[in-house]
Parts: C-alpha cells; sequence; structure tokens
C-alpha cells in the first residue's frame, strides 16, 4: 500500500475494509467505483500546502518523529516517501536570514529602548604606572544622570552642582585635556541607531560561544566602507532563539590615540520574555606601559557605565493595587479597654518613623534606593550580632538599606541604615562591614534624629533633577565623633572585636587613596567612609600581667597577612537587576591565590557577566539566614561562572530574644 493510503488510515472517516465483507459482484463493484470517487479530495486533505506554509500541522501519529531543534532539520518519519513535504516550518535558516533576523531585531530594539527612562551612572577612573600593581589610580570623575532615550542619547544630570559638573565633564573637543562627554558612554548602549543593514555593515560568523546559561552565535562585524565614520567595528554575540544582541565588543570607527571613539564591551540582560536591555558598559584606552601614549601625554583611563531603573518601581505599586483585601467576616471588636493611645515619646518616635518611610519611599521611586531583598538582610544579620551582643532592644527596630550608587557613602535615616552598593562592593569581609554598621548603629543609640519635616508630604514634592538639592543627611562633625566613640564601644563587645585589624586596613587604604579617587569618596547624600573613623581600638585592651593568673589571657588579635586584601575593585560584591533594581549578592568561585598585581583596591576592572533567561514562575530563591553574611568572609572576584561560594564556618550568630 502506498504512502498516502497509510496516511488517509489516520482520518476520521474510516475506509471500508471489503476484506470482511461478501456482497454481490454488482454491490462490490458499485463500492470500489465509489471509493475511487472519494479518494482524491481526502488525500489532499492530509498533505501540507508546502514547506513553507504557515498553517499549524496535524497531530503527530505515532508514525511521526518529535520534533527537531530549531537549529536541524526536521527527521522524516520511517518509511515516508521522499517526495512527500517535511510535516514543519521550522527548517534550517540560511546564512543570509540569520544575519537578516539579527538586523531587523537591533532595529526593533532601538526602537523599544525609546520607551524607557533609566538613570546612568559613568566612573572613570585615570590610570598611573605603578610597581607593584602595575596600575593605579591617578584621578576620577563621576556623573549621574537620567536618559531621556525618546530623544536619543539625552541625559538629565542627577548632581548637587551643575556647573562645576559640567566643567569637568566638557566636550570632545577638550579630548587631550581628558574630559569626557557623558552622552558618548550612553551612546554604547546601541551598536548603530540608524544603519544597522545590510548596506552598511557585513557579518561575519565565527563560533558557537555560551554566556552563561545563554547559547549566542558570535558574528565579526565591519562596515562596508571604512570611510564612514563612527561604524561600530568588533564583534556581537547573538542568544539563538529570537537573535537579540546580548553583548558587542569593539569600537566606533575604529580606535587611535586622535580617535574621539573608545573601546568598549557592551551587555544586555533578559528581564522579560523577548526583552534584553541595556545594563553594563566597560571602556578602556590607552596603556601606561604605551611609550606612545606617555610621550604625548595622554592619560590611560578605565571607565564602567551602569543603567538601571528602567521599571522605577512600578511593579510594586502595581501588585499592591491589584491584590484583593477582603475584610474579616466577624464583627468590629472594640478595643478601647486597651493601651492604644500614644504618650508624647511614642507620638514623636511615629512622627519621625513617618518622615523615614517617606524618604526611603521617594529614594526607591527614583531609584535611588534598591527594593527591600536579599543584600539588606545580610546586613541586617550583622546589625542583629551587634545589637545582641550589647544587649540593646532598639525600637522600633533597626532596618538597612543600600543605595544604588558607587560612591562609597553611609548614613542613617531614623532608624534604617544606608549603606552605597559601591560600599559594600569593596568591603574585603565581614569584620569590616561591621565596623561601618556599628558606626551608623551608634547614631541611632545615641538618638541622633532624621528631620522630621520630612513627615510633610509636601516637602518631597520636588524634580529629580532636584533630589540631591533637597536631600543631605550627613551629621556635624561633633555627632560624627560621638558616634565614632559609641561605634568603637559596640565593636568592643561584639564578635568581631578580634578582627578589627581588617577593618582598619581598609579604613586606612580609603583615607589614602582619598587624593586619587576623590569622586568616588565624596558622597551624595551621606557621611564618606574616610572622615576620620578608626576601628582599631574597638579590641580591648590587654589585660594587666599582674592580674594574668586571676583572668583567661586574652586571645591575641589576628594580624593580616603581608599580601592581606585591604578592599576589593567595584563590583566585587552586588548584582544589579536592571529591571526592577533588585540586589543580590555576588556568587563566584575561589579565586585560589592573588598575585600582588591582581590586588586592585577600589579600582575598575572588566566585568563578565553569566547571563540567564528569565525563566516565568520561577520559584523565589530562599530568604539568606543567619548565615548569610558570611558570605562577606571570603573576597570574591567576579567570574564568568557564577555558582554558590561557600561561606566560612562559624558558629551561629546570636538571636534577639
Amino acid at each position: 500500500m502506498s504512502s498516502p493510503r497509510i496516511l488517509l488510515a489516520s482520518t476520521s472517516r474510516p475506509r471500508p475494509v471489503l476484506a470482511n465483507f461478501a456482497p454481490p459482484a454488482a454491490a462490490l463493484l458499485a463500492l470500489l467505483a465509489l471509493a475511487l470517487l472519494l479518494w482524491p479530495p481526502t488525500a489532499s486533505a492530509q498533505l501540507p500546502s508546502g514547506a513553507g506554509a504557515q498553517q499549524s500541522p496535524p497531530a503527530p501519529t505515532p508514525q511521526q518523529a518529535p520534533p527537531a531543534p530549531a537549529d536541524q532539520p526536521l527527521p522524516q518519519a520511517a518509511g515516508a516517501q521522499p517526495s512527500l513535504p517535511a510535516f514543519a516550518t521550522q527548517r534550517p535558516l540560511t546564512s543570509e536570514e540569520v544575519v537578516e533576523k539579527i538586523m531587523a531585531q537591533e532595529r526593533t530594539e532601538v526602537g523599544l529602548l525609546r520607551q524607557y527612562s533609566p538613570l546612568v551612572e559613568t566612573y572613570i577612573q585615570y590610570l598611573r604606572p605603578d610597581k607593584q600593581l602595575g596600575a593605579a589610580p591617578a584621578g576620577d570623575k563621576y556623573y549621574l544622570g537620567r536618559a531621556e532615550l525618546s530623544k536619543g542619547v539625552e541625559l538629565e544630570p542627577l548632581d548637587r552642582d551643575q556647573g562645576i559638573k559640567h566643567k569637568l565633564i566638557g566636550s570632545w573637543g577638550e579630548f587631550f585635556n581628558s574630559e569626557f562627554l557623558p552622552r558618548g558612554f550612553l551612546q554604547m548602549i546601541y551598536l548603530d541607531v540608524n544603519s544597522f543593514d545590510r548596506s552598511h555593515y557585513r557579518l561575519e560568523y565565527v563560533r558557537r560561544e555560551f554566556l552563561g546559561e545563554v547559547r549566542c552565535l558570535v558574528f565579526d562585524v565591519d562596515p562596508v566602507s571604512r570611510k564612514d565614520k563612527g561604524r561600530f567595528v568588533g564583534r556581537i554575540w547573538v542568544e539563538d532563539q529570537d537573535f537579540h544582541i546580548v553583548r558587542f565588543d569593539g569600537a566606533y570607527g575604529g580606535s587611535s590615540l586622535t580617535s574621539n571613539y573608545f573601546n568598549f564591551d557592551s551587555w544586555r540582560a533578559n528581564v522579560g520574555k523577548n526583552l534584553w536591555l541595556p545594563s553594563f558598559i566597560y571602556s578602556e584606552e590607552g596603556s601606561v606601559r604605551d611609550k606612545r601614549s606617555v610621550n604625548i601625554g595622554y592619560k590611560a583611563f578605565r571607565a564602567q557605565t551602569r543603567l538601571w531603573g528602567y521599571n522605577l518601581g512600578h511593579a510594586r505599586q502595581q501588585q499592591e493595587l491589584s491584590k484583593v483585601l477582603i475584610e474579616s467576616s466577624a464583627g468590629v471588636r472594640d478595643q478601647s479597654e486597651n493601651q492604644n493611645d500614644y504618650s508624647p515619646l511614642q507620638a514623636e518616635r511615629s512622627w519621625d518613623h513617618q518622615a523615614e518611610d517617606n524618604v526611603t519611599d521617594r529614594l526607591e521611586r527614583l531609584g535611588l534606593l534598591a527594593p527591600y531583598g536579599e543584600v539588606d538582610k545580610v546586613l541586617e544579620t550583622v546589625v542583629n550580632n551587634l545589637e545582641v551582643t550589647n544587649d540593646l532592644d532598639i525600637q522600633p527596630e533597626v532596618r538597612c538599606r543600600v543605595l544604588m550608587t558607587s560612591t562609597l557613602e553611609s548614613f542613617t535615616l531614623g532608624h534604617s541604615i544606608v549603606l552605597s552598593r559601591g560600599l559594600i562592593d569593596v568591603l574585603p569581609d565581614e569584620a569590616s562591614l561591621a565596623a561601618i554598621l556599628a558606626h551608623e548603629l551608634g547614631h541611632i543609640v545615641l538618638g541622633h534624629r532624621i528631620d522630621s519635616q520630612y513627615a510633610f508630604f509636601s516637602r518631597l514634592r520636588f524634580d529629580d533633577k532636584d533630589t540631591f538639592k533637597h536631600f543631605d543627611f550627613a551629621r556635624t562633625p561633633d555627632e560624627e565623633e560621638a558616634a565614632r566613640q559609641k561605634g568603637m564601644e559596640l565593636l568592643k563587645n561584639s564578635p568581631y572585636k578580634d578582627k578589627a585589624a581588617s577593618a582598619q586596613l581598609f579604613l586606612d587604604a580609603a583615607r589614602s587613596r582619598a587624593k586619587e579617587i576623590p569622586n568616588l569618596i565624596s558622597p551624595h547624600l551621606g557621611d564618606s567612609v574616610s572622615a576620620g573613623w578608626t576601628a582599631a581600638s574597638a579590641r580591648p585592651a590587654p589585660a594587666d600581667k599582674s592580674s594574668a593568673s586571676d583572668k583567661p589571657a586574652t586571645p591575641p588579635e589576628e594580624k593580616p597577612a603581608a599580601n592581606a586584601i585591604v578592599a576589593l575593585p567595584l563590583g566585587g560584591r552586588v548584582k544589579v537587576d536592571p529591571w526592577n533594581d533588585q540586589l543580590r549578592m555576588l556568587k563566584s568561585k575561589p579565586v585560589g591565590t592573588v598575585a600582588e598585581g591582581e590586588n586592585t583596591p577600589f579600582q575598575i576592572t572588566p566585568f563578565m557577566f553569566y547571563l540567564t533567561r528569565l525563566v516565568e514562575n520561577a520559584p523565589a530563591s530562599p530568604a539568606p539566614g543567619t548565615e548569610a553574611a558570611t558570605q562577606m568572609d571570603a573576597p570574591p572576584k567576579p567570574q564568568i561562572r557564577q555558582e554558590e561560594l561557600p561561606g566560612l564556618p562559624r558558629p551561629d550568630p546570636p538571636q534577639k530574644p
């Protein structure tokens, strides 16, 4: 029996099986004639219109093989005739079709980005030769603003003194004076805004490669005409499902000492279904070892540009509005007999707490404060250790939040301790973190209050560009000195008293590099970490020799090794979700022995993302427990694969009763 008859046998109208009947000859002939008349249209209904048909194929029968991956041709069913068309539209794409899909997807990406206004932070470090490190910071620049992508690559600065910043930024014409234009770094989120097509670019396939969990097609990109200025030259990584460009590495119009274009490495993150958004750009130009650069006085530099706040915190508000709240079926209970009235002290605390909530909510809506999450719980674990060992019962409870910026700063908002992401990034261990938190906890214990005027909502109605003009949480010198003394007292009674040396090394390193990285340690809202802090006297003084026989000897303080890591490079701890601003601790493999030249405190380093695809309805990661803070004990370094970093063994921290 031929193949069409096999297909026909699976239809809903069964064919008469003549072998089961014995009718007269005339009836037999009539049935055969009727079957021949019905056969052609029935058979043709079973065949697809062609390999490129857009209609859905019929449900597979036991004779059909399962569908093949998109990058492989569909295997034919066993016994099928070679002349039959394949039952699939997933035919292998030609190289020309792949290139067309990549270019079409990138043009769609450019149009899609116009609806967003993310926050953009660019930090630049100049480099100088260093005998031990090879290259060390020799000055820096900083910019923070909000992008107006609907207008191209326009930026609205968020800065206390715009005039000074514009003077620092300068223009492309002042290139050899080492001035920069922030729009030039923002432009690096685009491969080509208007002309990424076959008439302007050539793409050459290189290989397949995984970036984290995302399989990518790698292409080299060159402009058709080398005379065109501003065309991208470099390499692109394209995820192989929807053909989004997820990474591109190169420069606009080539790179030279007399060019206005810098080498850069631009990354995009998957934040939703079929949605990849720019999140990080690393730039580098010149070398301290290049004699040509030195002879003409060119300053080598490294820069990083971060983007976040695409959703601007609206997801939480929308989720809360969509909740259905049902009142209890039980009647309202009269609680007039209970002690529900506020005393004057309680009313004062409640008023301050309202001011605190108003400020944190406003900063979060602006994208400057991360939503409460994993990293905040790590900080609160350390604060809990300090409170319990010092027998503190602070009401309302102390909360911890994270400022999204790279500048090294910390401050308190009422009973909320705020540390910047950049400060958490560079802290070498948990003891150093405890020293910072103890200082801020000292402010809370001493009752250094927030400005109660922020309890009035009218005080928070201002333009985003005026944020740093309205908010200033720096303390007076007297308050800082009192908090320093109180912080050392808290550390003396804490589990971190024997590790004060590492914390002191970090504080000393921050102070010693103040002239090299002034913009990094200049706070926007709070206090700088180098404002006279100290942790050296946190350890109790050794006992008198005459009483040594009566009291157990104090264990010797742990001395840091000669090659101790006093601080980590930027990006060493925290990873940012550019869509919802959620933070999480990096989970990287141990790096083993760190060479002297690899010890780069407070410096900008290249960044390698471990890309993943967003999985809908994925189970939420468990909240960090009491051992979460042990992640601070092993200095990680970003790796291509970020797996679970084992913490150092330590007893469970004490809990509040």
